[in-house]
């Protein structure tokens, strides 16, 4: 064993310095699995998910020629609407009850269960067990977003077609019982479509109405249908944009890359070749706050006493597999 394999092989620490368990294997890349060999299964269309998607997009070019008629109250309530729902999405989905890299409490989990219903992307179940999927399954037929399969597979055409008989498979075999012990999430899915009906579109659209008079018109189609696209296509990028193009520092065998537009537009969820080399790690990157909304508002939780146990690698983990793995293109900050 090298000296970079040993070093890796160190125990994780939490944010506070205490050792914590050796992360979960649901989102640890299956090295075991093998795609069928034979013709892949046909493609099925689904074709409402296709109408729907096209008119949700058609909207949202309609919502963009609205803006210089909406006041800036409510500009800046769909600023606000969109980070909600985009950290229902980044620190809850994905970072709290997809890879459970921190401790949330009650009210945490409970304004990031609200939080995701207003980001509309599947119930936090469904989300979560998809993504443990991706993860373990990265790539392959078994990848609910298999980026090989082109850009606009793994960014939306996902979404028009059936899914591939392995993901549905893999899917139904992983470990899912913290998920259907967790209250909040089983609330969530169990009342999922009302909550959507509530927080993804009355509500971003009766706060303007209601509060300074904006137009029940404008109202829907900013903070409510046009917010909702933007934060779709935001997460979609994680799959197709970062697994794509960008450098690999820690890992070059793998395909996720570090991805600075993503970072930027998915809430510090860009540093994606760290993020899959890492998965545990509740920031995401090796880098901390920095260009990281979500990781920043852990940390504030954290300090707030609302989230606590935030998983993280060690710097010498971390510089034992850019030095075994990563392509060279490593920077320091």
């Amino acid at each position: 064993m090298t000296e970079a394999e040993a070093l890796e092989k160190k125990q994780h620490k939490s944010s506070n310095g205490n050792v914590l368990p050796e992360p979960t294997t649901e989102d640890v890349f299956d090295h075991t699995y093998k795609e069928k060999e034979g013709p892949k299964p046909p493609m099925i269309i689904v074709w409402r998910n296709v109408v729907m998607m096209t008119l949700l997009h058609i909207g949202a070019v309609y919502s963009l020629f609205l803006i210089p008629s909406a006041s800036s109250s409510t500009l800046l309530w769909s600023v606000l609407c969109f980070l909600i729902s985009a950290l229902g999405v980044t620190a809850g989905a994905h970072r709290l009850w997809s890879h459970r890299s921190y401790k949330a409490t009650l009210p945490l989990k409970i304004f990031l269960g609200v939080a995701n219903s207003m980001a509309f992307q599947n119930d936090i179940f469904e989300w979560a067990r998809d993504h443990r999927v991706h993860h373990k399954y990265s790539e392959t037929d078994a990848d609910p977003h298999n980026a090989c399969r082109g850009f606009f597979f793994a960014h939306i055409g996902w979404l028009l077609v059936r899914k591939h008989p392995d993901v549905i498979e893999k899917g139904r075999r992983l470990e899912l019982s913290d998920l259907r012990a967790d209250k909040v999430v089983m609330f969530q899915r169990k009342y999922y479509k009302l909550s959507v009906l509530l927080m993804c579109f009355f509500v971003p659209m009766f706060v303007p109405w209601y509060l300074w008079g904006e137009s029940l018109w404008v109202a829907y189609f900013i903070p409510a249908l046009l917010r909702y696209t933007l934060v779709l296509n935001a997460t979609w990028l994680v799959n197709s944009a970062a697994h794509m193009w960008g450098n690999r520092p820690y890992d070059k065998n793998i395909n996720p890359r570090e991805n600075k537009f993503v970072t930027f537009s998915a809430i510090g969820e860009g540093f994606h070749n760290y993020h899959h080399t890492f998965p545990f790690d509740y920031a995401t990157s090796e880098f901390g706050c920095k260009l990281n909304i979500t990781t920043c508002f852990i940390d504030v939780m954290c300090f707030l006493g609302l989230a606590k146990d935030c998983k993280r690698v060690s710097h010498e983990t971390v510089l034992a597999r850019l030095q075994r793995t990563g392509d060279g293109s490593h920077r320091s900050g």
